[in-house]
């Protein structure tokens, strides 16, 4: 089977059997999911929306979260994995939002990415949900997903990115990731894949009856 061919059947049945596909992050603009976003990196979303309601109503601005102290959010996301490097880039970037941008968050991904505790994956993620922009975020899922599926070979979330963007059409992109996603996190998990259950068996590189 083509590469070409994996994508055609892949892209079809998601396009067929899952028309819809959001985050499971709880956000009400982006701000909030740009925080959201920056929380989740090595934690669930799960997680996350137990610790973002009271810290949105604490901070629910960038001026208002630029004018704490790391500490002060620290109490708040504590039960967050990496709550100390977290809080410091939180508040580190919302006065860069203020700084650079005016409060506002940048629709491009470079101007993201300058902001503290920002890295691609997160910049992607909000410029592709918020803005619309036709880029693919590549997590662990995703990444994993993609392996498995023949879809890239990639050593590195970049390069799977890469070729995910080489393949899938601009209008695609931006469900496309949660696709990928929500498909790794609740069926080609990392430890004990549902393999009996996976609609994309015909695909997979790893799977043997």
């Amino acid at each position: 089977m083509t590469v070409k061919e994996r994508y055609s059947g892949v892209l079809a049945y998601f396009e067929a059997e899952v028309p819809v596909a959001e985050s499971e992050l709880n956000f009400g603009n982006a701000f909030q999911l740009l925080v959201a976003v920056m929380l989740s990196a090595q934690c669930t979303d799960k997680r996350v929306n137990l610790v973002t309601p009271a810290l949105f109503a604490a901070y629910p601005t960038p001026e208002a979260l630029a004018g704490a102290s790391a500490q002060q959010v620290y109490s708040l996301i504590r039960s967050i994995s990496y709550p100390n490097s977290k809080a410091d880039h939180l508040v580190s970037m919302a006065r860069a939002l203020i700084d650079d941008f005016g409060g506002e968050v940048p629709s491009d991904v470079d101007s993201l990415m300058s902001l503290p505790g920002v890295g691609r994956k997160t910049a992607n993620v909000v410029a592709s949900i918020i803005y619309k922009v036709p880029v693919i975020a590549v997590d662990t899922h995703v990444f994993r997903v993609a392996h498995r599926l023949g879809l890239s070979s990639g050593k590195t979330p970049e390069a799977v990115e890469k070729n995910l963007e080489k393949h899938v059409p601009e209008h695609l992109r931006p469900i496309c990731h949660h696709w990928l996603i929500l498909f790794g996190r609740y069926t080609c998990t990392a430890q004990k894949p549902h393999c009996d259950t996976c609609p994309l068996t015909r695909f997979c590189t790893v799977f043997r009856r």
